[in-house]
């Protein structure tokens, strides 16, 4: 069972436009609502392969209630926490060329209860669980250590954990040595403090993020492939993709197609690749099921292309 963990969940209200023009009327050419928020995705993705998994997440208001209605009715099981602020909702503009363009609230606050509440519940569920997956944001009222204390938890009661966060919060979790980090570009490179230019940059700052206390570092650089960075290793990961729809979620459905392969090793990066290229393929927030997937197009190797510009740098 892979019990995810989502402080700051949403409900995702993604449109299809053909461009974005500011000041005018633009009728959307499809519209999708979905339960949102990096760890929502990541069980949804799980329940899309089969498998089983816990949501456990603050929910408040109607929009909780529907985030609550609509993952049940994916099959997903949910451990809410209940709130007495709203659950945000953020607005995605998918453009027909796959330019992204989004909108997230900021969410409730927590309060000091609410907050405790919440770890008791990832406490009361994680004796089942084979991973921890801990994604997302903090909403207000958390403070950036909180993620470290999940991690210092998991660990008490044996349980593997991978963490999806950033900024302050990616900082104090790493000295609670999370199992997993998984990190975009953008992340990767202020987690270091500089640019990153090419697939070479990107490897010796996934090298530093472990130095400072990551088990292993599964880095997602867009279009440019995946790289996991471990005690067993290196290896970097792609694969071929006719068109992108839309990218949300995306690095969220990687995430799931690494814990579900294990969490650990080429296999599991080819499986993250796989899932993330079959999530760029669809509308949406849309998780990729077994059927979506073309394990033929991806590509993993121990020959890491160190100087392969990046077609995104990251300044």
């Amino acid at each position: 069972m892979i019990l995810t963990v989502t402080p700051n969940p949403s409900l995702d209200r993604t449109y299809e436009v053909p461009a974005l023009e500011r000041g005018e009327v633009i009728r959307a050419d499809g519209e999708r609502v979905d339960p949102g928020g990096k760890g929502v995705n990541v069980s949804r993705a799980v329940a899309a392969a089969g498998r089983r998994t816990v949501a456990v997440l603050p929910l408040g208001g109607a929009p909780g209630a529907l985030v609550a209605e609509l993952l049940d009715a994916q099959g997903i099981e949910v451990a809410p926490v209940p709130v007495a602020g709203a659950t945000r909702s953020n607005i995605a503009l998918a453009e027909a060329d796959g330019v992204l363009t989004k909108i997230n609230a900021p969410g409730p606050e927590l309060s000091a209860a609410e907050q405790e509440l919440l770890l008791d519940t990832v406490r009361s569920h994680s004796r089942a669980a084979d991973w921890i997956a801990c994604c997302g944001s903090l909403p207000r009222g958390l403070a950036p250590s909180w993620y470290a204390d999940l991690v210092h938890r998991a660990h008490a009661a044996e349980v593997r954990i991978a963490l999806d966060t950033s900024g302050h919060a990616l900082l104090e979790a790493l000295r609670a040595r999370p199992d997993v980090v998984k990190p975009n570009a953008e992340e990767l490179a202020e987690a270091v403090g500089r640019p990153l230019a090419t697939v070479g940059d990107a490897f010796k700052a996934a090298e530093e993020v472990r130095a400072m206390g990551a088990g292993a570092v599964l880095a997602s650089l867009g279009a440019d492939g995946q790289l996991l960075v471990s005690d067993d290793g290196a290896w970097f990961g792609g694969a071929r993709v006719s068109a992108v729809r839309s990218n949300v979620g995306a690095g969220d459905a990687s995430l799931a197609g690494f814990l579900i392969a294990g969490g650990t090793g080429p296999e599991a990066l080819a499986s993250a690749v796989a899932h993330g290229a079959a999530a760029v393929r669809l509308p949406g927030s849309v998780m990729p099921a077994p059927a979506d997937l073309d394990p033929a197009a991806v590509t993993v190797t121990a020959d890491i292309p160190h100087g392969r510009a990046l077609t995104e740098p990251v300044s």
